[in-house]
């Protein structure tokens, strides 16, 4: 069986970490997330893949090439105009000539789920339940059929939703040809799935673990999951006089230097310099190439490849992107002083503590302080001893 995942959106609720990499290429315990999803699919029996890319193609092209690297086979076809999914799923239509498995490329699925999914007849939907229906399009299910599909609505039908997992036979292309431009300027998919739910046939699976990508917050969750059931291994050197649980993963080529401190679970890359006497916990990932120095704390974040964060540093709950340097002294807050739950440009995350969204390239002068909820756009500089809050452009001058 084939698989076609959608991976040509840029994500732009994931800015500004999307400004230079394409949504599904943000790291996950310091693997792209999409990578993820391909490996449960190749564990389910899967191993030829389609790629739908567009924004920022060649990020993924360059990362998987082939598929080798992962034993499967992958092929590619570009979406040239990013116009929703039912257009990106036409772009692969000359590639399908069988079943097929159709996933977006933006979720955390487990093989289990998927090689049950795979055996249902088409077509199928993956669905499944949350406490948070309001923020996705829902189902209704009787008897199991799908006998109704609502998009977001302040009043959900059910807590059942689409969870873009689905089984479909060739003849769904048919259907796309005859999708029109929805409300929002796009060609949906769901538009194509109406039809089937008026004929009685599109089946739903419950999918009995899924974790959804749409928010930089949602990166630490799923962080937190992957980090904590994978499989751990230590290459580099650790020098005399370091806590390093068997649960922390450290890449080949790192140095872990004389009195560092890493609690929880915890994934470092490779040629990294770890320390003198930092301290590390929670779920964090690191990417390669970072430097976390001497007295440095990083706690429950993720800090993408060649950051520097060198001395007397505190990054809590945050997302890093990479080739970012933090000047001495500079923090990160991660808690309001009311206990409420943090926002972002407006939109709360729901998380009592969250620190940073910062995007690449952007350089922090010594003793600045950035407040909880700040959103930083990539190649950013600010300038010593400044308070940064808000949501700050790319490209920006602090002072």
């Amino acid at each position: 069986m084939q698989c076609v995942v959608l991976a040509a959106g840029e994500g732009k609720r994931m800015r500004p970490l999307t400004a230079r990499r394409p949504k599904v290429m943000l790291p996950i315990a310091n693997r792209p997330m999409i990578e993820h999803l391909i490996t449960a699919a190749r564990d389910a029996g899967i191993t030829g893949f389609i790629l739908v890319v567009g924004y920022c193609e060649r990020e993924i092209r360059n990362h998987f090439g082939d598929g080798s690297g992962l034993g499967v086979k992958i092929t590619y076809v570009t979406q040239r105009r990013q116009m929703g999914t039912a257009d990106a799923l036409r772009a692969a239509s000359g590639m399908v000539n069988d079943r097929f498995l159709l996933l977006n490329g933006d979720m955390i699925l487990r093989s289990d789920d998927i090689r049950s999914l795979c055996r249902m007849e088409a077509p199928c939907m993956g669905i499944h339940e949350t406490d948070h229906p309001q923020d996705y399009g829902v189902v209704t299910v009787e008897d199991g059929l799908i006998t109704g599909l609502e998009e977001k609505s302040e009043e959900p039908m059910s807590n059942l939703i689409n969870a873009g997992a689905y089984i479909f036979d060739p003849d769904i292309f048919d259907l796309l040809s005859g999708v029109g431009v929805s409300e929002r300027g796009e060609f949906e998919l769901t538009d194509a799935l109406a039809s089937y739910i008026e004929e009685g046939r599109l089946r739903g699976y419950l999918l009995d673990y899924w974790l959804d990508l749409g928010h930089p917050w949602d990166l630490l969750d799923a962080n937190a999951e992957i980090l904590s059931s994978m499989h751990h291994e230590k290459h580099g050197v650790i020098e005399p006089g370091c806590n390093v649980p068997e649960t922390v993963s450290i890449g080949r080529g790192t140095v872990i230097r004389a009195g560092t401190c890493i609690e929880g679970s915890c994934i470092i890359g490779e040629n990294c310099v770890i320390g003198p006497h930092a301290y590390i916990r929670g779920s964090t990932a690191i990417g390669d190439g970072c430097h976390i120095g001497h007295a440095t704390e990083i706690k429950n974040s993720i800090i993408m490849s060649a950051t520097k964060v060198p001395h007397f540093n505190y990054i809590g709950d945050s997302i890093i992107g990479s080739g970012c340097n933090f000047g001495a002294g500079t923090k990160v807050a991660n808690l309001r002083h009311d206990n409420g739950a943090v926002k972002v440009c407006g939109k709360s995350t729901g998380r009592r503590k969250f620190g940073a969204i910062i995007g690449d390239d952007v350089l922090f002068g010594i003793n600045c302080s950035v407040n909880v909820g700040t959103s930083i756009g990539s190649g950013t500089r600010v300038s010593p001893h400044s308070f940064v809050d808000g949501c700050i452009q790319e490209n920006s001058v602090i002072r």
